[in-house]
């Protein structure tokens, strides 16, 4: 008896030690007879045998990669992957085995005769299904057709695993593939499934693949720079997007996920880091597109004692052995650079120029300003504007006059083209060059205008691409006016109709496809830009920062004029642009503690609440911060463009959707009103809602 009451107390004071007060306040009795109770009444489900089968298996010990060691031929091995398609010929079976990140295969047989098990089992084993096997690793049999050894030494002492296979001696089913999800051909699965997808889909898995060797080659020629990884709970401050904010147990308080590493990485430079990297996740509450998610990548650079020129060097250089590297291992990209170094086009000339603040260098044909040319009744029929500007695009289409008036119009009537319909400075002009009407076309212009309008394109041929040549049937011409005001924002009316067209014309094959990769340095930004309705001002001068805040004037005079006209500073700020995509960012950041906060609370004018937010980069400026300069780059972009996709979910394994959803694992999710007072937090709206959701 005392023995039975001494294990009894030892066990309830282990319970009650290791925190299970539930359990401790059950009788000793109770819990054991409750035990035996469900020994002796639960039978073993069926999948349990399947299940522990996964311990018994030997380790493998072929690894299915491209090569494989020619001294471990004859020789036992265990391998494990996914099981392919069978099929029976004579008294043999073979089957694919599938495995590695790129489903790498090898071939794997069963003899009936030789071994009745391994036959038996193979026929039973859907396909797809994870499996090891055991077997013999041999040379395949005549009559297959195989690659002849190379007379390189390194390949002559290893075979590619298309020539080998595995004569099976066992087989062992890790986890059977259900016949619902069974995949048909070419099927694409929604984003429900995902990993389904991932799978099957050989060009994504491709992707995929390619994206890995892409970081690992950056990481390579980065490598003098210290990779430092951040903190991604970080605090909300106004860098020119929405944020999202993390919800905390301590009431009033939230983190805010971090828009960029850009704080921490210049508090970095302050700590005495000499060149900064960081593949860093970065997240903005912005409005998706096919180039945005509202989590994303960047390679993020930073270098002390360093201004803009030195981070453009060093990441054009980048950019250079990146493309000659993927253009020999034979990647999507089949040519090296062409332009080198790249172009450089200051703000004011790129929106000029090109209507755009970040230009796709393959559309060809600049605008051009031509009101001094088009007479008065001619401006007045496209625009309302008193005093505007009236410039012109002309594109050289493969089409006849009429072809090209047939593409011109269909395309403003449809809904693509209403938008530039409805431009309040009017809509565009619209004119088709023939040789066969009146001023070939022109008569609008008036004889003067028209001539005046050919001789502008003639001399412009000099210095221009063929299409922005002198007129020839069938080439369309484009008109736009606009406010006569200094250039703002990304882009101009006849920018965007420009690059709009030259897709339609791609479509239609009025333009043949350009593969080519053309990049370009973008400059001298202005310093601030007007605030708009659409992004979070951040102060109360009526504009805000064109990049950040932290962004440096691009000369002395710049500094000066702080204190004349804040927005004619120009910006120490490059954009590197990408086929009209903006690849890159960067800038030289303040390094003055002083100026850093003169801008803030002089300039933009932040309130004293909001300078206090940024009262730990002030401090960590204050202790002797060097010049430095830094750059990032869309990681997910640069991948999409150098696998020629036009949206980066094709390259991010589980992207958001649209509405910035994860369909496969349903995020986000409803909020709970349990979790809504755990976080101190209420909900106003919808009462029979608010309850469950945000």
């Amino acid at each position: 008896m005392m023995s039975s009451y001494r294990a009894a107390y030892s066990a309830r004071y282990i319970v009650r030690t290791v925190g299970l007060r539930s359990l401790s306040r059950i009788p000793i009795a109770r819990q054991l007879s409750s035990s035996k109770r469900l020994k002796s009444n639960t039978q073993e489900p069926s999948f349990f045998s399947e299940y522990k089968s996964s311990f018994d298996v030997p380790p493998p010990t072929l690894q299915l990669i491209e090569s494989i060691p020619r001294t471990i031929i004859g020789n036992k091995v265990t391998a494990v992957g996914f099981l392919g398609k069978k099929r029976d010929v004579g008294r043999l079976r073979f089957a694919p085995l599938r495995g590695g990140s790129d489903l790498r295969e090898i071939q794997i047989f069963s003899s009936e005769a030789l071994s009745f098990g391994a036959w038996d089992t193979l026929e039973k084993i859907p396909t797809d299904s994870a499996v090891s096997v055991t077997g013999v690793l041999s040379q395949k049999r005549k009559g297959k057709k195989t690659s002849k050894p190379s007379q390189d030494t390194e390949e002559i002492s290893s075979a590619p695993m298309n020539e080998l296979e595995i004569q099976l001696e066992s087989i062992t089913c890790l986890n059977e593939y259900p016949a619902d999800l069974r995949p048909l051909p070419n099927q694409t699965y929604g984003p429900q499934k995902r990993h389904l997808q991932i799978r099957f889909d050989s060009e994504l898995r491709k992707r995929l693949q390619f994206r890995s060797k892409v970081a690992a080659f950056a990481r390579q020629e980065f490598s003098d720079f210290q990779e430092i990884e951040t903190p991604l709970l970080f605090k909300s401050t106004p860098e020119g997007a929405r944020e999202f904010l993390v919800p905390t147990r301590i009431k009033g308080h939230a983190f805010g996920l971090p828009q960029s590493p850009q704080q921490y990485k210049q508090i970095l430079m302050s700590s005495g880091v000499h060149k900064y990297i960081q593949f860093a996740k970065c997240f903005r509450d912005e409005d998706y597109r096919a180039d945005r998610q509202p989590e994303f990548t960047q390679i993020d650079l930073e270098m002390a004692w360093s201004d803009g020129e030195d981070v453009m060097e060093r990441v054009e250089k980048f950019i250079e052995n990146l493309w000659e590297h993927f253009a020999k291992a034979g990647a999507v990209i089949h040519r090296a650079l062409e332009q080198l170094p790249f172009p450089r086009l200051t703000y004011n000339e790129a929106m000029s120029f090109y209507g755009s603040d970040k230009p796709d260098l393959r559309i060809r044909g600049k605008i051009h300003p031509i009101k001094e040319i088009i007479p008065s009744d001619l401006t007045s029929m496209i625009t309302s504007i008193q005093k505007p500007i009236i410039e012109a695009w002309k594109v050289r289409l493969d089409s006849e006059p009429w072809q090209t008036m047939k593409f011109i119009q269909g395309f403003l009537d449809s809904p693509e083209g209403e938008v530039f319909n409805k431009n309040v400075a009017g809509g565009p002009g619209v004119f088709v060059y023939d040789s066969r009407k009146p001023l070939q076309g022109l008569q609008a212009f008036g004889f003067e205008g028209a001539e005046k309008l050919q001789e502008l394109y003639t001399e412009a041929s000099g210095a221009e691409e063929a299409t922005d040549m002198e007129f020839e049937d069938g080439d369309l011409l484009i008109i736009q006016a606009r406010e006569d005001l200094p250039h703002t924002g990304g882009s101009t009316p006849l920018g965007q109709l420009r690059i709009a067209l030259q897709k339609a014309a791609i479509k239609e094959g009025l333009l043949p496809p350009d593969r080519s990769h053309n990049f370009l340095w973008v400059t001298d930004f202005p310093l601030f830009t007007l605030d708009n309705s659409t992004e979070p001002g951040q102060g109360e001068a009526g504009f805000s920062a064109t990049h950040h805040p932290f962004t440096a004037p691009k000369t002395a005079d710049d500094v000066d004029m702080l204190l004349i006209d804040p927005l004619k500073v120009i910006a120490d700020h490059y954009d590197l642009v990408l086929n009209g995509v903006e690849l890159g960012g960067g800038s030289r950041r303040i390094h003055h503690a002083e100026m850093q906060k003169f801008i803030l609370e002089n300039v933009i004018k932040i309130d004293a609440e909001r300078m206090e937010s940024f009262s730990h980069l002030l401090e960590a400026l204050r202790s002797a911060c060097p010049p430095h300069a830094g750059l990032a780059i869309g990681f997910d972009r640069l991948v999409a463009m150098m696998q020629g996709r036009e949206s980066v979910r094709d390259v991010i394994a589980f992207p958001k959707d649209k509405n910035g959803r994860d369909l496969m694992v349903k995020s986000p999710s409803k909020v709970t009103a349990e979790q809504l007072e755990q976080y101190h937090l209420g909900l106003t709206g919808d009462k029979e809602n608010s309850s469950t959701q945000l």
